[in-house]
Order: structure tokens, then C-alpha cells, then sequence
């Protein structure tokens, strides 16, 4: 399956992405390039490799619960650009 320029041009309407002449060639000629290669990938025998849900070995790493000391008020409101009654102060966020 090949990319039009006109198919990019219509998912940039789309994606409401505003594209020059050249940018609408050059991401033609690029998806193309990345089709050709899923057609080659289509055609390889992998009837015998088995499906992987991971790629690298999944392993838990717990570490005990315990209560540690933690950084002092003070230290972690130094940066804050600004403070109110020893916490952070951010903006009212509204929905």
C-alpha cells in the first residue's frame, strides 16, 4: 500500500497540523519508506517463533516497608516560588 501526498495531507487536516510543500513530500516519501519495510517484515516464515509479551525478563523488586528520615520542610520549601503556611502553593485549578 502506498502513501498519496494527497493521504498526507488529508491526516494533517485532521491533526489540524499546518504543512508546507516540502514537509507533505518529505513525510510521503518517509511513511513509504517505513510501508516498504512492514512489507518485507509480512513476507519473513515466523510460524515458529513464538509470541513474546516481553521482551526483557519481568521481575519484582520489593524492598521492606520501613520508616526512614525524609528531607526537612524547610529544605524542600526553599525552591517553592511560593509558600503559604508551610506547604507549596499552586494555582486554583478549576473544571
Amino acid at each position: 500500500m502506498k502513501i498519496t501526498e494527497k493521504d498526507v495531507e488529508q491526516l494533517a487536516t485532521v491533526s489540524r497540523l499546518e504543512l508546507t510543500a516540502e514537509d507533505v513530500s518529505a513525510y510521503t516519501k518517509y511513511l513509504n519508506t517505513a510501508l516498504d519495510y512492514m512489507d518485507k517484515l509480512k513476507k519473513l516464515d515466523t510460524s515458529k517463533v513464538e509470541p513474546a509479551q516481553q521482551v526483557l525478563p519481568v521481575k519484582n523488586v520489593f524492598r521492606e516497608d520501613t520508616v526512614e528520615a525524609s528531607l526537612e520542610k524547610e529544605l524542600a520549601l526553599a525552591n517553592a516560588p511560593e509558600v503559604e503556611e508551610g506547604s507549596f502553593k499552586v494555582p486554583r485549578i478549576v473544571l
